[in-house]
């Protein structure tokens, strides 16, 4: 099931809650492993390459991926800094290595019983608050990714 509308966040940010149909073990190893973080982060307008991922998912673990963009080659990285299977993922993003400035994503996920768990995924942090409106759409996209592989697609 697609999102739910969420009101922005305070001071800019972001908050969507999506719905899988899917055991929440299933939707963290979406957000945990390589292989599934590959083919959802980017989807194919932007895929990126397997060999170009490193996740070290622990705290204080880094993480980092290459997306090959119309716009060219966007370096992803960041660090774990909570990692509490299957419930919840804190980790800070950046898409500029040269820039020391990250954002703050927290994703946590709920059981609702019948194998379904609700994702709610909150993002805040140095971007101007007009930036956060095409930074959830691209969100959504991913998440839609996560539901077509869910579904075995």
């Amino acid at each position: 099931m697609p999102e739910s509308e969420q009101p922005p966040q305070p001071g800019g940010g972001l908050e969507i809650r999506w719905v899988y149909e899917a055991p929440a073990g299933e939707v963290w190893r979406e957000w945990t492993t390589p292989e599934a973080f590959a083919d959802w982060f980017g989807g194919p307008q932007s895929p990126v390459p397997l060999d170009s991922v490193e996740m070290d998912v622990r705290p204080g673990g880094r993480w980092k991926l290459t997306m090959q963009a119309a716009r060219g080659e966007i370096h992803w990285d960041g660090e774990y800094l909570e990692v509490e299977p299957p419930r919840r993922l804190v980790f800070t993003v950046r898409d500029d290595p040269e820039l020391d400035l990250f954002e703050l994503c927290t994703v946590e996920f709920t059981e609702m019983g019948d194998d379904r768990t609700e994702m709610r995924l909150v993002q805040s942090g140095h971007m101007p608050p007009g930036a956060y409106k095409p930074a959830r759409e691209g969100w959504k996209g991913f998440l839609r990714r996560i539901d077509e592989r869910l579904a075995g697609g």
